[in-house]
């Protein structure tokens, strides 16, 4: 909602993917949302847009494997990746089908709940990974409820990455009027913040 009052947009999106790009050639850029906004934009322009802007992947999360040729299977084709989400409720052949496109990881979301709400339990994780790896090569990559370093350094040591969100959402959202006011203070908060996630998830492998 803070987004969209500030006038956000998926063209900006991909404008600013695109000049990210420009600035980092070989850092790995994914875009994470819902299936509508693509859908208004026009799914062929979309695929075209975010592949001139260099992106490398695509998290759609509303878009299940039966509805593959809506995105999954134009952005295959296009050199996208197509990241999947992976449940503690995805079992058995569910977990077959929902791997079976999947491209550059597989996404694990620790928790039955909200992103950003509840805390990831390490050893849930250990068991989640070790299914999953029994059914793709592709690495696995653990988020939802992940918020601190020390929760990083844990759930990195389970899998082959973290994703942290909400954590950085909130550190925008609580920055105060004065750290608002100044240029460039929330930029370092966040990167100062990143370093130390960084640095955990590095000591975990």
């Amino acid at each position: 909602l803070r987004a969209l009052a500030a006038g956000m947009t998926l063209p900006k999106t991909l404008s600013m993917a695109a000049r990210f790009r420009a600035r980092h050639p070989d850092t790995p850029l994914i875009l994470m949302g819902y299936y509508n906004p693509i859908y208004s934009y026009g799914t062929e322009r979309f695929i075209a847009d975010a592949v001139g802007g260099g992106v490398d992947g695509l998290i759609v999360v509303d878009l299940p494997p039966e509805e593959d040729a809506e995105l999954c299977d134009p952005s295959r084709a296009a050199g996208l990746a197509f990241i999947r989400l992976v449940t503690p409720t995805t079992l058995g052949k569910r977990l077959v089908t929902v791997t079976e496109k999947a491209g550059g990881f597989v996404y694990y979301v620790a928790i039955a709940g909200i992103t950003g709400t509840k805390s990831a339990d390490v050893a849930s994780i250990e068991a989640a990974v070790s299914r999953i790896r029994d059914v793709t090569a592709l690495p696995v990559v653990t988020g939802f409820g992940i918020r601190t370093p020390e929760q990083a350094r844990e759930a990195g040591s389970k899998g082959d990455g973290v994703v942290i969100g909400s954590a950085i959402v909130s550190l925008i959202a609580d920055a105060d009027i004065a750290e608002r006011s100044q240029d460039g203070v929330i930029a370092d908060k966040i990167g100062n913040f990143c370093a130390k996630l960084s640095k955990a998830v590095r000591e975990s492998f």
